[in-house]
């Protein structure tokens, strides 16, 4: 049987302010991100399967990745969770989409934490084989499963 590798890509707006950090990204500001998910298995072979054909259905793909990452940070401003309880209290005041993490909201740390939670929402008969997520039109990070063996 073949393996085969598919993809879906996600977009979303959030905001982000990094902790002890000495440049300019210590400050609030806000990215359009770009998601790629990559999966990895073989087609189902059952002509009485309704996914006869596929590794899995686009639309259940994009159900999980959504529900799960995406819709709660998408226009969500996120923060390390130790940030200074002053600002945590006026954004929540000001009734603004406020996500805490036990992370540095970095890029690199961002894909960590969609890897843990994805890979125990996919189907049994696939793989997580790769996450990319675009900060900008011209930055990104990527995770691997083969880097991570």
């Amino acid at each position: 049987m073949s393996r085969i590798r598919l993809t879906r890509l996600f977009t979303f707006e959030a905001a982000h302010a990094l902790q002890n950090y000495k440049g300019g990204c210590r400050n609030i500001h806000g990215h359009s991100y770009r998601l790629e998910v990559t999966i990895t298995g073989t087609p189902i072979v059952s002509e009485t399967h309704p996914n006869d054909g596929m590794v899995m259905d686009f639309k259940d793909l994009k159900k999980i990745v959504q529900e799960t990452l995406i819709d709660p940070i998408d226009h969500a401003l996120l923060l390390r969770q130790d940030a200074p309880q002053e600002l945590v209290e006026a954004l929540r005041h000001l009734d603004h989409k406020l996500v805490l993490t036990p992370f540095q909201p970095t890029c690199e740390n961002m894909l960590i934490d969609f890897k843990q939670r994805l890979r125990h929402l996919l189907p049994s008969h696939v793989e997580l084989h790769s996450l990319k997520l675009w900060e900008t039109e011209k930055s990104f990070a990527e995770w691997y499963a083969t880097d991570n063996v």
